[in-house]
């Protein structure tokens, strides 16, 4: 296993047109697998709640939220954490993890500012506006898609893609949020 590993980054490292074939079968695989997920009935009205309630908040509110919720991740009482993994729809998407037998390690669904509405497990931060998963998807519109590098994730000790795309409102096609799903790079077909 850990030959494959070795030799997977190293194809990916030294070979940039193969790393963008990569690329293309991740997001032939949010269209053709994920983005039905984001169609959820469920996880829209969380994430158009989500957006209600937040608006727009002032980056020193969304920067207290994000400290809040790193406090938590490695503290023994994780409030914040907890009620979003209790959501239903968080439990849907941690049987999706589940069910994947290891092809999926991740599922989160941000809203209109980047901040975490449904998750599967909980994430490093709470705050994802600043990274290319929300920057790539939500303001680029319906049909963004962002693939990332292959990077190893520490939480599920296997080599990772992360595959974002936008959360569309499925009565009106607009953007709501986005969706990140943790792919993991050797199962990738």
């Amino acid at each position: 296993m850990k030959t494959r590993l070795f030799s997977l980054a190293l194809i990916l490292a030294a070979a940039p047109a193969l790393a963008e074939d990569f690329s293309a079968q991740v997001a032939a695989t949010v269209e053709k697998d994920l983005r039905g997920w984001a169609n959820d009935p469920a996880l829209i009205e969380a994430v158009k709640a989500a957006n209600a309630e937040r608006g727009d908040l002032p980056q020193e509110e969304i920067d207290a939220l994000d400290q809040t919720w790193r406090a938590e991740i490695d503290g023994a009482e994780q409030p914040m954490i907890d009620a979003i993994l209790a959501l239903p729809v968080s439990l849907s998407l941690r049987d999706k993890v589940d069910s994947s037998r290891g092809r999926i390690s991740e599922i989160f669904v941000m809203d209109h500012l980047g901040l975490n509405v449904v998750q599967a497990r909980p994430t490093s931060d709470f705050w994802q506006g600043d990274e290319a998963k929300f920057q790539e998807t939500y303001p680029k519109g319906a049909g963004a898609v962002h693939v990332s590098e292959v990077e190893f994730d520490e939480s599920t000790q296997t080599y990772q893609v992360q595959a974002s795309f936008t959360v569309n409102d499925p009565e009106t096609g607009a953007p709501i949020g986005a969706m990140t799903v943790g792919l993991n790079a050797e199962m990738i077909e």
